[in-house]
Formats: C-alpha cells, sequence, structure tokens
C-alpha cells in the first residue's frame, strides 16, 4: 500500500476491478484543460456567442427605422429581381415541396436515430428542436417592436425568427447527435445547404425578411450548442477515432464553406450601399433588387455558418462511444502491483475500502 493511503477501520479486503477507477475518472474528466472539459467550453462559448449576434441582429433589423427599412426594401425588391419572379412563377410548387421536405427531414430524423438504437440522443435532437421552435414563437408573439399595420389597417403579424428556418436547420443539427461520427460532415452539411434553401426560398417568396431567416440560424445554434456543453458536462463524449478519409464528408463542407463565405462576404458588401436607402418612396427598383440579394447571400451565408460551427466543434468528438479508460503509471502502479493484460489500473491498492489522507 502507498505511504499516502490509510485503511478505514474495519474495512473489508477486496480484489481490484475495473470500477475501482471512477474516482480518478470523474476527478480526471473535470480537469481544467481535460477532453470533456475543453468540449464544454467550446460548445458554451458557441451558444453564447450565438445568442450575442442574435441580439445584435435584433437590435440593428428590428429595431431600428434603418433595419426595418432595409427589411422591408429586401422584401419588395424581389418583384425587381427578374431571376426570383421567374422561378417563383415558373415553379408554383415550391410551397408545397418546402413543407413537404420539412415533414421529411423530421420523419429522417427520427428514423436514423430510432434505428440505431441512439434513444437519448434521438429525444435530446427532437427536445432541441421543439425548444427552438418554442424560443421562435415566444420571440415573434412577446419580443418588443413597432406595431405594424397594412394598407387596410390590419396589424401584420411578426416574421421574427422564422418558423421554416429554425425547423429545417433544427433537423440539420439535429442530425449531428444521432448520425455516426464517420457519417455526421456529409449527412450536416447536406442538410444545412437543404435549410439553406428553405430560408432563401422564405424571402425569395415574400414571407420572412432577411433578418427573420438570420435570428432563426441562431436560435438553432444557440440551443443545439447548449445542449452540446451540457451532453459535455455529463461526460457522454469521447475521442473519436481519427481512421478512415474525409473525402465524403468533404464532399458536403466545402461547398458549405463556400457558401458561407461568399453570402456572408458579398453580403456584407452590399449592405453598405443598400443601408443608404431615402427614408421616403419612392425607392429606385435597382436598389430594392440589390437589397433583396444583400438579404438572400447574408441569410443563405448565416445559415451555411450556422452549420458549419458544429461540426468545427465537434471534429474530434464522439458523442457515442463511452468515455475513455484511464490508465495510470508511476507509484500507484509499483504499490498495486503489475497488472494482467487488459486489465484496468485505478489509484487504489488491494484494499479497496480505504480513505486518502
Amino acid at each position: 500500500m502507498a505511504s499516502y493511503d490509510r485503511p478505514r477501520a474495519g474495512g473489508s479486503p477486496r480484489p481490484l476491478k475495473t470500477g475501482d477507477t471512477w474516482w480518478y475518472a470523474a476527478v480526471a474528466g473535470e480537469a481544467a484543460g481535460s477532453f470533456r472539459a475543453r468540449a464544454r467550453t467550446r460548445t458554451r462559448r458557441a451558444c453564447l456567442g450565438a445568442v450575442l449576434v442574435l441580439t445584435v441582429v435584433y437590435a440593428g433589423l428590428v429595431l431600428t427605422t434603418t433595419g426595418r427599412r432595409w427589411g422591408d426594401a429586401a422584401v419588395t425588391g424581389r418583384r425587381a429581381d427578374s431571376a426570383a419572379v421567374t422561378v417563383i412563377r415558373d415553379h408554383p410548387s415550391l410551397a408545397g415541396l418546402t413543407t413537404v421536405s420539412l415533414v421529411l427531414g423530421c420523419v429522417l430524423l427520427l428514423a436514423v436515430g430510432l434505428i440505431r438504437k441512439r434513444y437519448a440522443l434521438t429525444g435530446a435532437a427532437a427536445g432541441a428542436i421543439v425548444t427552438a421552435l418554442a424560443v421562435t414563437g415566444l420571440l415573434q408573439r412577446y419580443a418588443p417592436r413597432p406595431r405594424l399595420v397594412d394598407t387596410a389597417g390590419a396589424l401584420v403579424p411578426s416574421g421574427f425568427p422564422s418558423v421554416q428556418t429554425t425547423l429545417a436547420l433544427g433537423v440539420a443539427l439535429g442530425l449531428v447527435l444521432v448520425v455516426p461520427h464517420r457519417q455526421r460532415a456529409l449527412a450536416v452539411g447536406l442538410a444545412t445547404l437543404w435549410a439553406a434553401a428553405v430560408g432563401t426560398y422564405t424571402i425569395a417568396s415574400g414571407q420572412h425578411r432577411p433578418g427573420d431567416v438570420i435570428a432563426a440560424a441562431l436560435v438553432v445554434l444557440a440551443v443545439v450548442s447548449g445542449l452540446l456543453a451540457v451532453i459535455a458536462r455529463k461526460g457522454k463524449v469521447s475521442p473519436a477515432p481519427r481512421r478512415g478519409t474525409p473525402l465524403p464528408g468533404l464532399l458536403a463542407t466545402v461547398p458549405l464553406a463556400l457558401l458561407a463565405a461568399a453570402g456572408l462576404g458579398a453580403g456584407l458588401w452590399l449592405l453598405g450601399d443598400t443601408l443608404a436607402l431615402p427614408a421616403t418612396a419612392p425607392y429606385d427598383p435597382a436598389e430594392l433588387r440589390l437589397a433583396h440579394r444583400c438579404g438572400q447571400a447574408l441569410a443563405a451565408g448565416v445559415v451555411a455558418a450556422a452549420g458549419l460551427i458544429p461540426l468545427l466543434l465537434l471534429r474530434r468528438v464522439d458523442l457515442d462511444g463511452a468515455a475513455a479508460p484511464y490508465r495510470l503509471d508511476g507509484p500507484f502502479v509499483e504499490a498495486a502491483g503489475v497488472p494482467g493484460d487488459g486489465e484496468l489500473v485505478g489509484p487504489f491498492t488491494e484494499d479497496g475500502d480505504h480513505e486518502i489522507s
């Protein structure tokens, strides 16, 4: 027995078992710089960052006159954009197809989780989607904003944030929890591209402003990142194996990264010109068309970035496997004796009932 271990009075000796390493595993898992702590810190920071950016978007695009004028111009400008008008006119079935795709996306998420028998993670993914939808509904109903009326004098309902984008991106990021690590990048990347298409369609059809889609993406990112932080806090993460080629994942993540970079870059570059709209009508159709395209680019870029961030945070993190076993060296091993092959060694000796003085 090590000199700093003292047996408790009346303790009964018993042989060392694998379960005797629980104490060291718990302490090492919570230590600063441990794998679990790093995963929890990254996801928690992503959650707080998404909430902060959402607050800035809400203050800039909803509470300010300039932001509301830009959002209105982006929606009105769809009529001046010949490409958007042609797609909506020639393909009226897109509205029904969008609804069907949202239903199929939810079914696919549940089916993958249940087939893989990841019942807890499937429930967590469904809970994250429901939570994001609940937050979206609360913001639509209770978030302070100016009262807007239409030409007939009726109150215009708020679309901030977009429910369709919240559901689509919620399904995409929910796949992070239920899809195996090796197929995660491919599945989440393709699903995020679909969510970006749903968001941009709602802008082109006039259902939502660009700020509504951007806010929905940030709400989903905040909820999913917070859930991942809780999962890491409970120790349900482990290092992912590094075998296999990343080529299948790159087929989806490279276009997603290009969409995020191009959308954010072009949108921010055009934003300076479109914010300088006159305070009153009439507006130049070219300016309205530019505002619409700027809004489309920003919305697509933010949705794509929201899908990339969890993939980067969990690049080497596996949510399926158990925590990595702990093996000790040094005086602990010398005091306990030489272990057999495959036997875990803990900080305790053959007398498992003891105290540490």
